[in-house]
């Protein structure tokens, strides 16, 4: 926090009025100086992944970085995804063999190869970034070694998105669903997806009703709200599921109850996540959510592929959710904003978070962050802006 905030925080007797800071203040603006609006700097400035979002801010009109930024309702969750990770502490440990521990990035998910524990969330509307739109995430994450699932609302329909956006041979690609009361639609989706080259289904069950984003909402041209509800249940999931070979992952997750029935309904992974604070306000962050089904039904880690999302920037945050026993972290704001830059800007995101994985977990005294567990982590909270 900037002096004169924290100064101003003190005087009001009361930290819960504290401005909030998008993005932490570590030198980015005082070493650009005086840039325009309009102007996109260097892209050898970009040191952590927070600064892509300073860059897509000042960089893209305000209509588009809103697309990507807004949260729902006051924006409580999604600032809370990105603070919750502060309230528990490491133990940090001495005098450890950590010479191997870059070694230990790579991992499977659903059974395929990736370089690292992370992947690109699906997010929509990549044109509002890049003009070759998801062109960029697509190679960024080929070049990266890493796994993309693509969103059911490209810019491109998902025919022309494997032939517009060439991966490389052999690369991975996981397609986003949506929730769709038509089930003809439905199983053309399907069919498209796998014709396209999918290796998995990840079905976001968390967009049940339209969010309430009235930061996005200023930037439209009516008030159109779209009132319609959906009915799903974890039948439908099963009736899904059996649509397709194709495994199909639940995203949304974000109770302990709701990741009991997933493996109740042998779902193979399920992604613990508040759809990036965009729906509903006021619930529990990615972190949170881990913990609280870590506590109470631990055995759900072993039962099925826990994977999670919201709010991640750091190698740090990485960690601790790896801690609990998360098997791959997914980002999305980061990334889209990282794509101003094309292909070259999410290659650099990328570079950026496994080389703070790799030295954080090193001075951390982790020697192997697949043997790493819950016992290198303080859960109780530390009373950080909580």
């Amino acid at each position: 926090m900037r002096p004169q905030l924290l100064t101003a925080a003190l005087a009001s007797g009361a930290f819960a009025a504290r401005p909030f800071l998008n993005e932490p203040d570590i030198g980015l603006e005082e070493f650009l100086g005086d840039i325009e609006p309009g102007t996109l700097p260097n892209i050898s400035a970009m040191a952590t992944l927070h600064d892509f979002d300073f860059a897509a801010r000042n960089y893209l009109p305000q209509s588009n970085y809103s697309w990507f930024r807004h949260g729902a309702g006051g924006e409580w969750s999604y600032r809370n995804n990105l603070e919750a990770f502060q309230r528990y502490t490491f133990k940090q440990r001495a005098l450890t063999d950590i010479t191997k521990v870059r070694n230990s990035l790579p991992t499977t998910i659903l059974g395929h190869n990736f370089s690292a524990p992370f992947y690109i969330s699906p997010a929509a509307q990549g044109i509002r970034c890049h003009p070759e739109a998801e062109s960029g995430l697509v190679k960024g994450a080929a070049a990266g070694d890493i796994l993309y699932i693509a969103s059911l609302f490209p810019s491109h329909t998902l025919e022309p998105f494997s032939n517009h956006h060439p991966a490389a041979e052999g690369q991975i690609l996981f397609q986003q669903l949506y929730l769709d009361n038509n089930d003809t639609n439905t199983k053309a989706l399907l069919a498209r997806s796998e014709k396209a080259g999918a290796a998995a289904i990840v079905f976001t069950v968390d967009a049940v009703a339209d969010g309430n984003r009235p930061r996005r909402r200023r930037f439209e041209s009516s008030f159109n709200p779209d009132e319609e509800l959906s009915l799903f249940n974890w039948e439908y999931y099963d009736k899904l599921a059996s649509l397709t070979d194709l495994p199909v992952v639940v995203k949304g997750i974000n109770s302990v109850e709701d990741a009991k029935l997933a493996v109740e309904h042998k779902v193979p992974a399920i992604i613990i996540s508040n759809h990036g604070g965009r729906q509903v306000d006021g619930v529990s962050s990615a972190i949170e959510t881990a913990l609280e089904i870590h506590n109470e039904a631990p055995e759900v880690f072993k039962q099925t592929e826990v994977w999670a999302d919201g709010g991640v920037h750091y190698g740090t945050d990485v960690i601790k959710l790896l801690a609990l026993g998360v098997k791959a972290i997914g980002l999305g704001r980061s990334f889209m904003y990282s794509n101003v830059y094309g292909t070259e800007g999410v290659e650099r995101a990328i570079e950026i978070l496994k080389y703070e994985i790799a030295i954080d977990a090193a001075n951390l005294g982790i020697s192997d962050l697949k043997e790493i567990n819950p016992d290198w982590v303080r859960w109780n909270q530390n009373g950080w802006y909580s």
